[in-house]
């Protein structure tokens, strides 16, 4: 009798852990279904934000073609949209925004890079920590507080450096906006060449080569894929930024040929402009089709990065 109470139990204890799991299986199976359920809906969310940004930009930016031929308005020497014979040429603003982010990632990138690598694999702990601090708080710095700097103090530098009337020029504007694109390459870089093996160093170094034979040879192509999309990011920074060029490279639509020459991007204008034109007027829907074209730029570099990205890793495979 003793022995068939204890198999009852056991079986009534098997049948309860049993019914527990069940429970605890269809719980899980619920919450991944919620889970996966709106990482679908915010990626569809992100898509169809993106889409309607462009649909808007279209249906405004387009209406300027009405007033301006195509031709004009990509390929006009000047922008003087509120002079009395009014013309809508964008290369002059195209041109600006272009130099601009050429010098700043000239800047940008290879010091970007260098302090990835010394962070990364040169330092020791204690200044490690100090640098991405102070890195930190360089990406915490607000625009305007730069363009302040730039207008008072590195202006009259390059003023004075150059020998030039005034130091309101894209050289200017490229080095403070190269200041604001630092701080995103160097935390990507950085994380790139942190999250590689602990092996490829000690092989490297086991198979004879010196450290910075290890740094050029192994860890640095290794991580390119995440140094390459820092600095596709880093050229986004800096392509998009409004307030700090707009306060230091002097507004000047003109073609730019030097960096020692002012100039105006494309984000400066719309933010300058935008709020003194006539609305559904030829300058407000030349304005909106500006920032097609500033999108598209955008969107250019980031299918670039995404390519090249994408062909980083199946070599890396």
């Amino acid at each position: 009798m003793k022995e068939l109470a204890m198999n009852l139990q056991n079986q009534e204890s098997t049948k309860i852990v049993h019914r527990k799991s069940l429970k605890k299986g269809v719980k899980h199976r619920l919450g991944e279904f919620f889970i996966e359920n709106i990482i679908k809906v915010l990626g569809v969310t992100a898509v169809v934000v993106v889409a309607l940004i462009f649909i808007f930009l279209f249906q405004y930016g387009v209406k300027v073609f009405n007033d301006v031929s195509p031709a004009e308005f990509f390929f006009g020497r000047y922008w003087f949209p509120v002079s009395a014979n009014p013309q809508y040429g964008i290369l002059p603003i195209v041109a600006g925004s272009v130099m601009v982010t050429l010098g700043a990632i000239i800047i940008s990138v290879p010091i970007g890079i260098g302090c990835a690598i010394y962070i990364s694999e040169v330092a020791n702990p204690k200044v490690k920590i100090y640098l991405k601090i102070i890195i930190e708080f360089l990406s915490a710095i607000p625009s305007v507080v730069l363009g302040f700097l730039g207008i008072i103090v590195l202006s009259n530098w390059v003023r004075i450096a150059f020998s030039l009337s005034s130091g309101f020029t894209v050289l200017t504007g490229s080095i403070l906006v190269s200041l604001m694109a630092m701080p995103t390459i160097i935390s990507i870089s950085d994380d790139a060449i942190s999250a590689l093996p602990k092996e490829y160093k000690e092989a490297s170094l086991a198979l004879g080569a010196t450290k910075w034979e290890t740094i050029k040879n192994v860890l640095v192509p290794a991580a390119s894929s995440g140094i390459i999309a820092a600095v596709m990011l880093g050229i986004g920074r800096a392509i998009g930024e409004t307030m700090t060029v707009m306060m230091v490279t002097g507004n000047a639509a003109q073609i730019p040929t030097s960096f020692l020459m002012s100039g105006r991007t494309m984000t400066a204008t719309i933010a300058a402009e935008m709020g003194d034109t006539v609305r559904n007027g030829t300058h407000y829907h030349a304005l909106f089709a500006v920032g097609i074209v500033l999108l598209s730029m955008t969107t250019v570099i980031n299918l670039i990065a995404d390519r090249v990205l994408t062909k980083a890793k199946r070599e890396g495979m």
